[in-house]
Formats: structure tokens, C-alpha cells, sequence
């Protein structure tokens, strides 16, 4: 049976709310799952699991955490017992070598950064689903070529999802429903959708993304920007990214999502 190239996703998870609200954002992703190829697995890559070193869930029945707080009781109460597959696990520790890849069999699971989109996706919670860590220790460039390696897995029925934001600055956020977004947070989110396609020589500009006159104000840490990069790096030269959904939401946090293949 011939498996044809999974697509490769990059989501902007933004507030945990969206599990359990219907919203633009949430309906995007239920579409998604309505109508892309059903992957034989899922490799997730959350901006909430940053860790020394890399680390891959490799336990059977991987635990739903519920890391957040201050939320209704309605979002605690969610479970989503996907299978494990600790041969994918498997797979991945040698598919990133000779970056040493930890597996582990009982401490993670899958958060609210993987589960949280995954859920829309796919609520029955039936496909085998693996979470990879961002090593909070590499380089953005490290991230990005971690991603090129894990292309190969689209090719063997895996969709990868990576999910986080491209702009993220919680202590600038506006409650306002209203709220204008703030112009470094325009401006950086729009220098991100103008390079998602880059194919020029050298180094990706995603990749330099400090390099922005907003990088510092839109991404005062690292981690949920940086699983955008898994995504960019698994992308084939002949393959276009497309831009599912967009928005800034509360002045500081985007929602800016894209497909590959």
C-alpha cells in the first residue's frame, strides 16, 4: 500500500479556552481534521514541553497534564487518551542521531499544547500520537535542521504538528476583546508570514528572526516560536506553506497558522 506525503502543520494554540470554546481558531483546526489524509501517527511538538537535552514520549498510554491554571473546571476535566507508540519513539531517537534523543517511558505525556489542537482535530483520541521536546539549550538553527531530519516521517504515513505562537508576550497582553494589536506585534507577525516561503541562499530568516527590529517585544522567550521552525525545516523545496488562519488576539498573542504540503 503506497502512502502518500503527510501534510506537515504548524498551529497557533494561544489560549487553553479554545479547547473547549468555538471560535475561528478552534473551527480551523476541526477542518483540518475533516479534511486532510488521516495520518497513521502523530509526532506533536509543543512549545509547552522545554527541556535540557531532547526528549520523546515513548510510554504506551501517554497522560493528558493539564498544565495551566486559573481555568474552569470544564478544561481540567478533559482527558485525551491517545495510544502511545513507543516504535515510533523508536524511530525518532535514530532518525535524529547524532543529536542524542531521550526517551521517555513515564514522566511527560502529551500537554495542552499538543492535545489542546490535536483534540479538534481528532476527538476520538484513536490515533497513535508521539510528543517531542524543545531543547531550550540549542540554537534556533538546530531547531530548524531537527526539522528537515523529521521530514522523512511524512513519507511513512506521520503527520508532524507543531504548535505554539509567533508572536507571545503574555505581560503585554490587553484584555480587551477590542484591543488593537500593538505595531511590533504587526509588524513581526507580518515579517514571519512574508519568509515562510523564503528559498534564497543561506540561512533561513526565520531562522535569524532576531534579527527584526520586533523580535525582542514579540518573542521575549523562545519556546513558542521555535516549533515553527520544525515545521519550515521538514518543508520540501517543491512544497508551498500556506497560511491556514491569522489574527492577533489580546494586542500580543498570534494565532498565525500554516500548512505544508
Amino acid at each position: 500500500m503506497s502512502i502518500s506525503r503527510m501534510p506537515a502543520l504548524f498551529l497557533g494554540h494561544g489560549s487553553p479556552m479554545n479547547v473547549v470554546e468555538d471560535n475561528p481558531y478552534s473551527r480551523s483546526w476541526q477542518q483540518l481534521g475533516l479534511t486532510l489524509p488521516r495520518p497513521q501517527a502523530i509526532l506533536a511538538i509543543s512549545a509547552h514541553w522545554y527541556t535540557r537535552g531532547t526528549c520523546v514520549t515513548a510510554m504506551k498510554n501517554p497522560r493528558t497534564i493539564h498544565d495551566f491554571g486559573g481555568f474552569p473546571q470544564d478544561l481540567f476535566d478533559i482527558e485525551y487518551p491517545a495510544p502511545g507508540s513507543p516504535a515510533l519513539a523508536a524511530e525518532i531517537v535514530q532518525l535524529l542521531a547524532p543529536t542524542t534523543v531521550i526517551a521517555d517511558e513515564s514522566d511527560w505525556g502529551f500537554d495542552h499544547g499538543s492535545w489542546g489542537v490535536v483534540k479538534k482535530m481528532y476527538p476520538a483520541a484513536d490515533i497513535p500520537m508521539v510528543q517531542l521536546s524543545i531543547d531550550g539549550t540549542a540554537d534556533a538553527e538546530t531547531h530548524f535542521q531537527l526539522g528537515r531530519k523529521l521530514s522523512a516521517l511524512r513519507d511513512r504515513g506521520v503527520m508532524i504538528i507543531a504548535s505554539g505562537n509567533v508572536v507571545h508576550n503574555l505581560r503585554m497582553v490587553r484584555w480587551q476583546e477590542s484591543a488593537a494589536p500593538y505595531p511590533w506585534a504587526q509588524s513581526f507577525n507580518q515579517f514571519v508570514r512574508d519568509n515562510i516561503n523564503w528559498r534564497g541562499d543561506g540561512r533561513h530568516p526565520l531562522v535569524d528572526y532576531q534579527q527584526h527590529e520586533g523580535a525582542a517585544l514579540s518573542i521575549p522567550t523562545p519556546e513558542h516560536y521555535l516549533p515553527l521552525l520544525y515545521i519550515l525545516g521538514c518543508r520540501h523545496d517543491e512544497e508551498t506553506a500556506a497560511i491556514t488562519i491569522d489574527g492577533i488576539e489580546m494586542a500580543s498573542l498570534s494565532m498565525l497558522s500554516l500548512q505544508v504540503g
